[in-house]
C-alpha cells in the first residue's frame, strides 16, 4: 500500500468518529434553536397581540330626528373614528380593521339605524359576534317624544324614513317597534325631547370626554381689509388704529414677522394694552365656547394690507392663546400679495 493510499484509509477510519461527534452535538443545537424559536415565537405573539389591540366600540342608534348625527359629530370631535349608517353585518369587520391599525384607530363609533332597512335585521347577530370576540362595546340610544319628533320633521320638511304613504306619526310608531329591543339593551339612553344641540353635546362630553375638558382649537388669521374679510371668521380684530409701518421707508419691505417691524408696532401707544385686554377677553370667550360645545374658532386680525400690523399682532395673540393651553394655528392670508 502506497503512502497516499494509507493516508486516505486513515482519514476514512476517522470520519465516522467525527461524524458521531457532530451528531452528538446536534440535539443540543436543535434544543437551543427550538428554545430561541420558542422565545421568538412568544415575542412575536406578544407583538402581534399589541398590534391587534381591539378598539373600543360605541354603537349610536335611536329614533330618527332624536340627534344621532349630533352625537356622532361630538364623538368625532373627541377623536373617535366615526362611521355613519354602516350595515350592522360589517361592524365586526370594522372592529377587525381597527385592530390591525397598530393603535391608530383605538376608538370606533358606528351609527346604526333603520335607514339600513333589511341590513338592520343583522344587528342582533353582529352584537353576539362582538360579544364572542370579547369586544368592549356600548350602545347609546337617542330617544325623544312623538311631539318633539313630529315638530323636528315638519321644521325640516322631510318625511320620516318609515312613514311610506302614511303620516309622520305612523313612521315614528313603526320605528319605535323596530327599536324596542335595542333600546332595552342600551347602556345609555338620552332623551333629547327638551335638549338643544349644545345641551346634547354637553351630555355626550360628560359620558365620553373623561375628566379632560373638551379641547378648543383656534386659528389666528391675519388679513388685509383691502382684500376683503375672511368668510370663516368668528371674531374680527381691527389693527388699523395703530400707525402703519408701510409709511416708514426702512420698514416697508419687511413683514410683521420681522423683529424691527414687530417692535415698531408694539412700541406704539395702546398696542400692548390692546393685546393684553383682548387676550383677557379671549379667555372669557374660550370658556364660554367650551361650555357650549364649540370646538373651533377663527380669529381674524386685520390691517390695511395684511402685511405689517395684523401679522405682528396675530403672532403675539397666538402665543398668548397657546400659553393658555389653546391649540393654535397661525395663518397669514394676505402676506406676500403686494
Amino acid at each position: 500500500m502506497t503512502e497516499h493510499e494509507k493516508q486516505s484509509t486513515d482519514r476514512r477510519d476517522q470520519e465516522p468518529e467525527e461524524t458521531q461527534k457532530v451528531t452528538d452535538e446536534d440535539p443540543t443545537r436543535r434544543d437551543a434553536a427550538q428554545d430561541d424559536g420558542g422565545q421568538a415565537g412568544t415575542a412575536g405573539e406578544a407583538g402581534a397581540a399589541a398590534e391587534a389591540a381591539i378598539p373600543e366600540l360605541v354603537i349610536i342608534s335611536g329614533m330618527s330626528g332624536a340627534g344621532r348625527s349630533t352625537a356622532a359629530k361630538c364623538l368625532e370631535d373627541l377623536g373617535w373614528f366615526v362611521v355613519d349608517n354602516l350595515p350592522p353585518a360589517l361592524i365586526p369587520t370594522m372592529v377587525e380593521l381597527g385592530a390591525r391599525s397598530q393603535g391608530n384607530v383605538a376608538r370606533i363609533a358606528v351609527v346604526v339605524d333603520v335607514r339600513g332597512r333589511r341590513f338592520f335585521d343583522n344587528l342582533r347577530e353582529s352584537l353576539a359576534d362582538l360579544d364572542t370576540r370579547g369586544v368592549t362595546r356600548r350602545i347609546v340610544f337617542l330617544e325623544s317624544s312623538d311631539e318633539a319628533l313630529v315638530r323636528r320633521f315638519e321644521s325640516v320638511r322631510r318625511p320620516h324614513p318609515l312613514q311610506g304613504d302614511g303620516r309622520i306619526v305612523d313612521g315614528i310608531a313603526a320605528e319605535r317597534e323596530l327599536l324596542r329591543e335595542l333600546r332595552g339593551d342600551a347602556d345609555l339612553v338620552i332623551d333629547t325631547s327638551s335638549l338643544n344641540v349644545h345641551e346634547l353635546r354637553a351630555k355626550m362630553d360628560a359620558q365620553f370626554a373623561g375628566e379632560e375638558e373638551p379641547e378648543l382649537r383656534a386659528t389666528v388669521m391675519s388679513f388685509g381689509y383691502k382684500y376683503g374679510l375672511p368668510v370663516d371668521a368668528d371674531l374680527v380684530v381691527d389693527c388699523r388704529f395703530l400707525p402703519n409701518p408701510h409709511w416708514v421707508p426702512e420698514l416697508r419691505p419687511f413683514t410683521g414677522l420681522n423683529e424691527e417691524v414687530s417692535g415698531y408696532v408694539f412700541n406704539q401707544p395702546g398696542a400692548k394694552e390692546f393685546l393684553d385686554r383682548y387676550a383677557e377677553l379671549l379667555q372669557l370667550i374660550a370658556t364660554g365656547y367650551r361650555r357650549e360645545g364649540k370646538r373651533y374658532v377663527t380669529i381674524a386680525v386685520g390691517c390695511t394690507g395684511g402685511k405689517h400690523r395684523s401679522v405682528a399682532m396675530s403672532e403675539k395673540l397666538a402665543a398668548r392663546l397657546a400659553a393658555e393651553g389653546v391649540e393654535t394655528v397661525v395663518v397669514h392670508r394676505d402676506m406676500g400679495r403686494e
